[in-house]
């Protein structure tokens, strides 16, 4: 075994199927992925990389097996699932997700094409594991695949803490050594035991928490959504692929934007971000405007530059989905009882009820065409209500 020093969970203790993953060419990109790609330009310590943080999930599956008293070839293939889980990443992580997806219809679980003909395929092989076995857990398939990608996964745990740990923000801190120790199945479904519904409420309290202040920064959503659309640019231009595109590191990414798209590029790389002309809550957005897909949020901010006076690139509308709370289906054992974490806990309304606060619609543009921008985006998308944050 091969012992790692890591900031979060101290020694990793890497088998010998682990080691040689880790050594592979497809492993060793996640050295230049960022885990939290643009959270990074508000969080400047938030330089961690999802090298790390998949070794992370690597341990804290390793640590969950053994609680649940799972081997043999079971156990050696989740751990590699774990370790192997984020390998189907594009540049900026998230960022570019979208990106890839529309291009490809490939989310980035899908990692079959990274097990086919490749040194990770050879590996997985030469230690008797199955590729499509590993990719199916990755994609969260079958009992143990709820552990690699579920309400109550390992990935989920590691990154709260990492990212907490690293942009110093203390609200993603969870116990995680409770979480795996607590860990069941009950009826093929992943629980937590009896006695854990504070236990589930404090993964969820971190989640909600993180999503505010780290996760959906206003800053980050900025440079995410110029990053998305300079990349869409970058791909209409002929001069990179979808296939080279999806396997760039994030420096490779700034280099190809700086050289063909340089307008957006630049500014991504210098962190001179268009600024909120529009900060729009909920309440005083109209459902068909909530409801919108990619393609109309693209044809809603050609019709507002238009409106305003500006080129069609100068005007994002970044429309997030409506909140969500995976984990407030997390299932606990309460009085010998399985039962989802909102039917067991009063804190999931609560906590529904201020992500539903928290919303915003955005509309960014450069700081010297906000004004023009706002009004211009009040009439396209019938807002009741605007926020102009420029100065922010």
């Amino acid at each position: 075994m091969t012992a790692v020093k890591d900031s979060v969970h101290d020694y990793i203790s890497l088998d010998p199927l682990a080691q040689d993953l880790v050594d592979t060419p497809e492993f060793q990109r996640l050295r230049h992925i960022k885990q939290l790609s643009t959270v990074r330009l508000v969080y400047p310590s938030a330089n961690h990389t999802r090298f790390e943080h998949s070794l992370g999930v690597y341990h804290l599956a390793s640590r969950a097996l053994d609680y649940l008293d799972i081997g043999g070839d079971r156990a050696r293939h989740v751990r590699a699932a774990a370790l192997l889980h984020d390998i189907g990443h594009g540049p900026y992580g998230h960022q570019t997700e979208e990106v890839i997806r529309r291009r490809t219809g490939a989310h980035h679980d899908e990692i079959g094409h990274l097990l086919d003909e490749t040194d990770v395929a050879a590996v997985l092989v030469a230690h008797d594991l199955n590729p499509d076995r590993i990719a199916a857990l990755v994609r969260g398939d079958g009992e143990l695949g709820q552990l690699v990608s579920g309400e109550l996964d390992v990935d989920r745990m590691d990154y709260l803490v990492r990212d907490a740990h690293h942009t110093g923000v203390p609200y993603g801190t969870i116990d995680t050594g409770r979480l795996v120790r607590e860990l069941r199945y009950r009826d093929g479904e992943l629980v937590l035991a009896d006695g854990n519904v504070q236990t589930a409420e404090s993964l969820l309290l971190a989640r909600a928490l993180m999503n505010g202040t780290v996760y959906r920064h206003h800053v980050s959503r900025i440079a995410g959504a110029m990053l998305e659309r300079a990349s869409e640019r970058l791909l209409d231009t002929g001069e990179v692929g979808i296939d080279e595109f999806r396997r760039m590191a994030d420096h490779d990414l700034l280099v190809s934007l700086s050289e063909h798209v340089p307008d957006l590029g630049r500014r991504i790389e210098r962190r001179d971000l268009y600024k909120r002309a529009v900060w729009a809550p909920l309440a005083s957005v109209p459902a068909s405007v909530v409801e919108m897909d990619y393609a109309e949020t693209r044809s809603a901010a050609r019709e507002i530059a238009d409106k305003a006076g500006v080129e069609p690139d100068e005007v994002l509308v970044d429309v997030p989905s409506r909140p969500s709370f995976k984990e407030s289906r997390t299932r606990v054992i309460v009085n010998g009882v399985v039962q989802r974490l909102e039917e067991a806990s009063e804190l999931v309304a609560g906590l529904r009820a201020a992500e539903r606060t928290q919303w915003r619609i955005g509309v960014y543009a450069p700081a010297e065409a906000a004004d023009d921008v706002r009004d211009a985006a009040a009439d396209v998308l019938g807002l009741a209500e605007v926020r102009v944050g420029l100065a922010e």
